[in-house]
């Protein structure tokens, strides 16, 4: 007699936290540690995204035969996404309401509630269909209600890091493998807590931080690697800079940590081909400037240049930092990018190696009209100084209940204010930034067609990596293409670039325009005299170019991109 194993299903709902992200090409810790305890207790696996289930919903049918069902969602920070978009609350009812035989489970950071987008509040939704709502880690939530017990997820590494290892393998079965970014835990809740937090994240209601070992992390860097993983995040932590550090709001970086961590990783995975991080507090680094030059200069020497430390800022107007116990002031904010810029300005591969990125948040308590105008006067100085920022997000606070902003914020009052705002970030500033940090003529080495559906003119991609730059392409490209790509052009938050060597014979009309320095006038002598056979040839009719020319191919055959 045969004895048939057991069957669950995962469904990737995808989210998004302060501290957590889950969106293709990522793949969430709950996901993993999921699939590491199912390993354990036995099951056969299977692993399905929210998008898979979009393009063909009879996928639900191999889920609906097995023995257990669970589903990670939940958006707590709004966001837009290119590599796919996260489960509605909608979508999510109707695949509870599907699954009537097996035992099915929803956790992640859904169980906060929903809301729509920025600008609305968040609700507890009726998560219909689903038997068990898997609260705290749903992961160790999973795991008691397998024993029989309340399914009430507790944070508990020693369950949860040998689950991260036995789940490594479930990335196989995403989507987007091999070029699967995964988020790396290194910490749960904030320290700012202590003070009660920031008012509108969530980060808080898991509590006072508490932290993996660094062994812990390395076996599991290990078992992703053993998969075929190349491309890492240390993501899933409010603060990174603080790792280890305890007992205070504002904690001392302890360098020696962060340089042990990275050691250990690149041990670990030693041909990696990403390492990045996310959250930085600002105000961490101008309360400990030297202890945090030295914790910025341990993650250089251990990630992958092109990364980027985003920065909690939320307002620049003093009012707003004080009503909702915000992180740092303006002129911390500016000294934290000071700093990072001096650590992490130089280039590498023609990149810079770490730079910071803002967050500014719309909607907080104390927020007047007057707001966007200091905002918009922190951003002027910046902009005129020599200091760059990779990127600069601006959203409308989504409150969540046990939140402070969930009952005291200005939603919709200033929203002329906020567009304004954001119009003029758009027009004036990000575009003049870019150029600062991406010069023409810059090289962004493999660059990844990403969307499966992109066969329209321009293509888009991005690199791997921490908030990579979208790059517009003009060309139609088949999916799943990559190369190298030199920037000729930029766009309000994006740039346009040619993937080298760039086909000046073939390219079109239209595509040739996208070139530094080519107007009419020089498009028409360009077609005229094509095919070109050499450098030389081509040179005397474009003269000099920021573009070097040795990117160019001039054979009457255009090659095409790996």
């Amino acid at each position: 007699m045969v004895l048939m194993e057991k069957t669950a299903y995962i469904i990737d709902g995808y989210i998004d936290e302060p501290a957590c992200l889950g969106v293709p090409p990522y793949i969430s810790p709950y996901i993993r540690t999921i699939a590491g305890l199912l390993a354990v207790e036995g099951y056969e696996t299977g692993y399905l995204t929210i998008d898979q289930i979009r393009k063909d919903p009879g996928l639900l049918g191999k889920p609906a035969e097995s023995d257990l069902v669970v589903m990670i969602a939940g958006v707590t920070v709004p966001g837009t996404y290119l590599g796919g978009t996260p489960a509605t609350i909608t979508e999510i009812q109707q695949i509870g309401s599907l699954l009537t035989e097996p035992v099915t489970c929803i956790g992640g950071p859904v169980q906060f509630g929903y809301s729509h987008g920025g600008g609305t509040p968040a609700r507890k939704m009726a998560l219909s269909g689903f038997g068990t709502i898997l609260t705290g880690n749903p992961a160790t939530a999973l795991y008691h209600l397998l024993a029989g017990d309340d399914p009430a997820g507790e944070l508990n590494y020693r369950l949860l890091d040998p689950w991260s290892v036995s789940g490594a393998g479930i990335i196989r079965k995403h989507p987007s493998y091999p070029r699967v970014m995964c988020e790396l835990e290194t910490a749960r809740g904030c320290s700012h807590a202590i003070t009660g937090g920031c008012s509108f994240c969530t980060e808080p209601l898991y509590g006072k931080p508490v932290y993996r070992a660094i062994s812990a992390i390395a076996e599991e860097v290990s078992a992703l690697y053993r998969e075929g993983a190349q491309h890492f995040r240390l993501g899933r932590q409010p603060d990174l800079l603080v790792y280890q550090s305890l007992g205070k709001e504002f904690p001392e970086p302890i360098p020696e940590k962060i340089e042990e961590l990275f050691s250990a990783i690149r041990y670990a995975a030693p041909n990696l081909h990403t390492l990045h991080i996310d959250n930085i507090n600002p105000g961490t680094i101008a309360r400990h400037p030297d202890a945090a030059r030295a914790a910025l200069e341990a993650i250089i020497h251990g990630h992958t240049a092109g990364d980027v430390a985003a920065f909690g800022m939320e307002s620049a107007d003093p009012v707003v930092i004080h009503a909702n116990n915000l992180k740092a002031t303006s002129n911390q904010v500016m000294d934290a990018i000071r700093i990072v810029n001096e650590v992490g300005g130089n280039r590498r591969d023609g990149i810079p190696e770490l730079l910071p990125g803002l967050n500014f948040i719309a909607g907080l308590a104390g927020e007047t009209a007057d707001t966007y105008r200091i905002n918009r006067e922190f951003l002027e100085s910046l902009l005129a100084s020599d200091l760059f920022v990779r990127r600069v997000n601006i959203r409308q606070v989504m409150p969540f209940f046990g939140t402070p902003a969930y009952n005291t914020n200005t939603l919709s009052r200033y929203d002329r204010n906020f567009r304004s705002f954001k119009e003029w970030v758009r027009t004036h500033f990000d575009r003049p930034m870019l150029q600062k940090v991406f010069p023409l003529g810059t090289v962004l080495c493999d660059v990844w067609i990403e969307k499966e559906e992109t066969r329209t003119d321009p293509a888009f991609g991005r690199q791997m990596g921490s908030y990579p730059i979208l790059i517009g392409i003009p060309a139609v490209i088949p999916p799943a293409i990559s190369g190298d790509v030199v920037v000729t052009g930029y766009g309000m938050r994006s740039l346009t670039g040619f993937f080298i060597p760039i086909p000046i014979n073939g390219l079109p009309a239209r595509a040739l325009l996208h070139l530094p320095a080519i107007g009419k006038k020089r498009l028409s002598t360009i077609l005229s005299k094509r095919p070109f056979h050499s450098l030389a040839d081509l040179e005397d009719v474009i003269g000099k170019t920021e573009i070097n020319p040795h990117y160019i191919f001039t054979s009457p055959e255009a090659p095409s991109p790996s």
